[in-house]
Formats: C-alpha cells, sequence, structure tokens
C-alpha cells in the first residue's frame, strides 16, 4: 500500500518544484516593479508572502523532500547541516503563513476601519511589520537546531537529524512543541477566519447602508480600487484556510480514528495540500488581477523579444 503513495509523493513533490520555483521568482520580480495597480502597502505584503512562499519551497520541497527521494546521501544530511536546514524549513513556513495574517489584518483595516487606514496602511507601516515579524518567527525557531542528535556517526562524520530524548521528556522542550502548534497553524488560521467573518460582515452592511441612501454610483472612483482589493483578500485567504484545512484535521489527529494505510495516505495528502499552498498566490494574481496578467506577459515575451532582436541584428 505504500509503495503506490511513496511513488505519488516523489513525483508530486518534483513537479511542485518545477513550477513553485519559477512561477514565484517570476511573481517576485513583477511585484518588486509596484506597477500592477495595487497600493504600496499591499504589494509590500505579496511581496513578503511570496518571499517566504519561495523559501518553502526550496527548504522544504527541493532540499527536504526531493533531496530525501533522490539524494539519500549528500552533504545536506550532515547532522549540523540537517540542523540548519529544519531551522530554515520551520521559520520559512512561519512567516509563509504569519504573512498571510498580516496582509488580511491589512486589508481588514483598509476595510473596515477607514479612520485607521490612513495611518496604518502604509508602505512604512507594511515594511516594518513584516521585517519584525520575520525576525521574531527567525528568533523562535533557533532552538530547533538543538532538538536533533546524529542518527549515526560515518568515519567520526554525524549524518541525519534524530530527535533528542529529551524532546519528548524535558517539559521545556514539551512546552515549546505546544507553543509552536499554538503559534502556527491554530491561532493563525483561527485569526484569518475571524477577520474576514468580520470584513464579510461589514461588506454587507456597508452595501445595504450605500442602497439606503443611493450613494452607490458609478462615480466612486475608488470603488473597481475596493473591489480589487476584497477579491484580493478573499481568494487568498479562502485557498488557505481550504489548503490547511486538512492539515488542522490532521493536527488535531483525526488520522487516529482510521487504520494504517488510511492514516498514512491522510498524513501524507495533509502535507501535500499544506506544501501547495505555496504556490497558489501567483496563480491567483494571475486570475484577480489584470494588471499582473499584462506583467506577466510583458516578462514572459522579454526573452523572445531579445533573441527576436539580435536575429534582426546579426541578418541585417
Amino acid at each position: 500500500m505504500h509503495l503506490p503513495i511513496q511513488m505519488v509523493r516523489k513525483v508530486y513533490y518534483l513537479i511542485l518544484a518545477i513550477i513553485g520555483v519559477p512561477v514565484n521568482s517570476i511573481s517576485l520580480l513583477i511585484l518588486s516593479k509596484e506597477s500592477c495597480g495595487l497600493s504600496t502597502c499591499t504589494t509590500r505584503y505579496l511581496l513578503a508572502m511570496t518571499t517566504a512562499d519561495l523559501l518553502v519551497i526550496i527548504t522544504e520541497v527541493v532540499l527536504n523532500r526531493i533531496n530525501d527521494y533522490y539524494f539519500p546521501l549528500n552533504f545536506l544530511k550532515i547532522t549540523p547541516v540537517c540542523s540548519v536546514r529544519y531551522v530554515l524549513l520551520r521559520a520559512a513556513t512561519d512567516c509563509s503563513v504569519w504573512f498571510s495574517v498580516t496582509f488580511t489584518f491589512d486589508r481588514f483595516i483598509a476595510i473596515c476601519c477607514p479612520k485607521l487606514k490612513s495611518k496604518y496602511c502604509t508602505k512604512k507601516t507594511a515594511t516594518v511589520i513584516v521585517l519584525t515579524t520575520g525576525i521574531l518567527l527567525c528568533l523562535k525557531n533557533i532552538p530547533i537546531y538543538f532538538r536533533f542528535r546524529p542518527r549515526r556517526i560515518i568515519n567520526n562524520i554525524p549524518w541525519r537529524c534524530s530527535n533528542r530524548p529529551v524532546y519528548f521528556t524535558d517539559s521545556r522542550w514539551i512546552g515549546f512543541r505546544t507553543f509552536e502548534k499554538i503559534l502556527t497553524p491554530l491561532i493563525p488560521f483561527g485569526l484569518i477566519l475571524l477577520l474576514n467573518g468580520v470584513t464579510v460582515s461589514y461588506i454587507l452592511l456597508a452595501s445595504r447602508i450605500r442602497k439606503r441612501l443611493k450613494c452607490h454610483s458609478k462615480g466612486d472612483s475608488g470603488a473597481k480600487s475596493r473591489r480589487k482589493s476584497i477579491i484580493l483578500l478573499f481568494t487568498i485567504s479562502s485557498s488557505f484556510i481550504l489548503l490547511w484545512f486538512v492539515y488542522i484535521l490532521y493536527f488535531f489527529h483525526v488520522d487516529e480514528l482510521l487504520d494504517g494505510p488510511s492514516a498514512y495516505m491522510f498524513e501524507n495528502f495533509a502535507y501535500m495540500l499544506r506544501n501547495l499552498s505555496c504556490c497558489t498566490n501567483t496563480f491567483i494574481y494571475v486570475v484577480t488581477q489584470s494588471q499582473f496578467r499584462e506583467q506577466l506577459k510583458l516578462t514572459l515575451s522579454y526573452p523572445l523579444t531579445l533573441v527576436t532582436a539580435f536575429i534582426q541584428k546579426q541578418s541585417s
């Protein structure tokens, strides 16, 4: 039963890496130009999310999954290097999740708190929030380096990572594990659900008020921009909730209700969907943002334009 699942995982993560690295890299390039018609603070959060997603693809999919499946023994398996990989993996995953929360909160303020919008929804505030969140999450994951011991020692070289026995018995490690689980993904999942629920309620209420006052005229110059922002918020949030939902169920040990093979499949399915979430935002930008699509076309056609110009120059 396990062999087919392992084959599916190997192919799945290879495809995820082949797609995830270039699409997130292209998104970074396009968003960094700040020419997608989005506010500067929104662009800052999207840049942070895309960077974190790219780092998750590199650390979790390429350096962890693909490295284990296709390269069973290399320097990345040396214990100190392996420990650093786990620290980077956890930090990237935490940042990917919490940058989604900071983006959701920013849009919540922009939509539901007009008086705070001018002060909070700025490029400077977004930069400070992103940097502070990233630094704190990186510091939080430093103890993970000391969680491991060598699985085996070959020619005086420690290989692979194995959890130290105290990781399961020491009260400090038990507390750290509990803190980790609460921090990611429980609190972010709950916050995104709460903030989106309040935002939807506010939008529905505001819509009814505008209808009664007949103020929802076509002359509202900001309506189109607000609509884009709302669509972007809800598509990113919905994608996060759907793709992390199975992992949340796994987090609450729903797999224990299943038999052995089914539980194994459920666990793998949960991680596969969770990692897929790091590739979806680019496609969301393409679907919801017309200016992003235009920039994507220009970016993809640029190499062809250069080649064509070079050929014409040589032939002339």
